[in-house]
Order: structure tokens, then sequence, then C-alpha cells
């Protein structure tokens, strides 16, 4: 199969989809791999290292698109990027559509496109494996970012996340016990902050409250979120349906209940935010202040980390891609359930019901290859 790699467009985006090592994986397995120019230079992986892999190097995203029936990407396509594909290729990222323009989900289904969204590609388990593996990085960052914004040059309280000597350490609340909001907390904990983690599944909750000892977790309703938001130095917001608009768990009059100086971190800004104070920062913002309180809201906080982050993806990502290139889209949607579930549209049709739902067009499921196999 032809598979191709380009460049993407948001000048905040630094990550790849593919790295030089996944490249090689493809190649050896003797698939075609097509990388645009300049694809990895933001994540410091570089033409000559993709050419040393085998792949070919295109000079425009519409050449690598035009020559490719499977583009793997990090952001979803704009509309205009959406018309460049053939008909009836497949193009896999984090799409997010719940929260984009009915225009893209249009574009998609009219060039009869296979959309494959990352963060809706789920195993047996429940579990999310792409958007988790980026998820863990971004919950690591979530903590150091909370720290360089509680400073007072930064707008926040002037304190430290851990104790010193008369001074108690720092109050961090979570809410979601996922991926993120899991690594989130036990660098919190291991960086000496008081920890605080709120969800609705206490399974999730006593399996983290086990493996990080010293944290306290609750059961997610409307009265320990107000009062844990109250008295939280750092708030990161990690809570996520997924595939659908993020919940407003934080309301507006309880971002004005905060401190001046405490920080926000709305993690689920990508899904439309968990807070109803946030809004996705612009290019030229690092943070925003609402009521004297620090929200930090980046789409793409991982960007920042782009080396790390693009190598978590691809490993992830890796697997499904040689699955559909050694059988093809359809013959690998029949053979993985993981797949399927992870499909948004394909051949003009919007297949996943979440999102009919959400922008208005009508649902038409998957054939399921396993009987009894439901898609949502």
């Amino acid at each position: 199969m032809n598979i191709g790699v380009v460049r993407e467009v948001n000048a905040s985006e630094r990550r790849v989809a593919l790295t030089p090592t996944a490249v090689a994986r493809l190649t050896a397995a003797g698939h075609t791999v097509w990388v645009e120019r300049g694809a990895g230079d933001r994540a410091m992986f570089h033409d000559s290292d993709y050419l040393a892999a085998g792949a070919l190097i295109g000079y425009s995203e519409a050449e690598v698109v035009h020559r490719s029936q499977l583009v793997v990407k990090v952001a979803a396509p704009t509309p205009e990027e959406a018309a460049l594909f053939n008909p009836g290729s497949a193009l896999t990222a984090f799409y997010h559509l719940a929260v984009k323009s009915r225009r893209l989900a249009d574009r998609l289904l009219e060039k009869k496109l296979t959309a494959i969204g990352y963060e809706i590609i789920e195993d047996d388990a429940g579990r999310l494996p792409v958007l988790a593996a980026v998820s863990q990085i971004a919950g690591q960052m979530a903590v150091s970012v909370a720290a360089h914004l509680l400073q007072s040059s930064s707008g926040g309280r002037g304190i430290l996340l851990g104790p010193s000597p008369g001074m108690p350490p720092a109050h961090v609340v979570v809410l979601g016990a996922g991926a993120m909001g899991s690594a989130a907390a036990r660098t919190a904990a291991r960086a000496g902050a008081r920890v605080t983690v709120l969800d609705i599944d206490p399974r999730k909750l006593e399996q983290l409250a086990a493996s990080t000892p010293g944290i306290v977790t609750d059961l997610s309703v409307p009265e320990t979120v107000a009062a844990a938001v109250a008295s939280a130095d750092v708030l990161i917001a990690a809570a996520l349906v997924a595939g659908q608009r993020a919940p407003h768990l934080v309301t507006r009059q309880m971002v004005e209940s905060m401190r001046r100086g405490s920080v926000i971190i709305d993690a689920a800004i990508d899904q439309g935010g968990c807070v109803e104070t946030s809004r996705p920062m612009t290019s030229a913002e690092d943070h925003y202040l609402y009521h004297g309180v620090v929200h930090y809201t980046s789409p793409n906080m991982t960007s920042e980390v782009s080396h790390s982050a693009s190598t978590a993806l691809a490993a992830a990502v890796l697997p499904y891609v040689e699955q559909i290139a050694a059988q093809g889209v359809d013959n690998a949607l029949a053979a993985s359930a993981e797949l399927r579930r992870g499909v948004y549209v394909h051949a003009g049709f919007c297949r996943r019901r979440s999102l009919s739902e959400t922008l208005g067009l009508p649902w038409h499921p998957l054939e399921p290859a396993v009987q009894g196999e439901a898609f949502r």
C-alpha cells in the first residue's frame, strides 16, 4: 500500500504522525511510504532520517496525498486539505469531530473518505489505546506546566507544588482518573503536592489509590466537585466522553470561588473543555486570566514535547496502520473491532451514532463482521 505522512499545517502543531522507526517497519514489509518534505522537522525527525528508513520524499502535501491510499496525520485535516484527497482513500488523525464545524464532516462525506479517529479507537476492555499513549505524556506535562503557572510572574499564587519548611504543599485537584488524570495525579504526588482525584467510576479510583498511596479520591458529583475546586491551588480537568463534547463539570460560579492566582489546566479543551470559563488559547497566548484564575487551555499540549509525543503516537498507531496496509481498509475493518469503533465516516456515510446526533447527520452503522457487534 502507498502510505502518506504530511507536514501539519497548524503552526503550533509540531508533532508528526509516523517516526522514521515506524516508517522502516512499513517499508520492510513492502509498503511505500511518502513523507512530505520537512514533515518531521519540528519533532527533530529530518528528511535524511526518513530516507534512511526507506521513505520517499514528496515536495508538497498535494503530491503526498495524491500518491497515497492511506494518509497518517496528527491533527484533523482542514476542509481545504480534505478536498485534496483521492475519493475513497483513508485518513487517520485526532479528529474531535464533535466540536468541529459541520463543514469538515460534509467534506469527508463528499469525498467518501474513511476517517479513523485516534481518540475513539477502542479495545474490548473499553480502553482507548492511542489516546492513552498521548494522554500519559499530557498528564506528566500538566504538572510541570502548573508549577510554572503558579509562579508570580505568570499571575499565579507564587507557591511551590511541594512542601517547604513552614509551608504546606499545594492542593492539586484532578477531575478524571483515566490515562491523563492518573498520570497527572501520580506526577503531582511525586512532586509532594496534596492530591485529590474525582471520577464517576469507583473502580478507577480504587486502582489509582492502590498504585499511588497518599492521594485522596472521591466520587465526582456536583457537590464534591464544587468543594474540591474551591480549595484547589491547581485544577487539572481531564474528564472525557469518547467521541463526544466534554461535559462542563466546573461551572463559572465554581471558578469564581477559587483563590486568585490558582491555576486551571483544561486538558479536555480539544473536546470542548470541562470548565465553563475555558476557551482554546490563541497562538499568541501561553495562558489567560479569568477572575484572577490562571487558565491554560492548549488543544495540543504535547506538541511542546514533540519528539517524545510523536514517538509515543507512532508506536500506538503503527499496529493499526500495519493492519490496514496489509489487508486494505475494508478487510481491516472487517477483521478488527477496535478499528471499526474508530470510524467516524466511511464510503460516504456517517458511521458513528454520537456524531450523527451531534451534527444532525443520518446514521448508517458499519456492517458488523462479528455477530452482535455494536457500533455507537
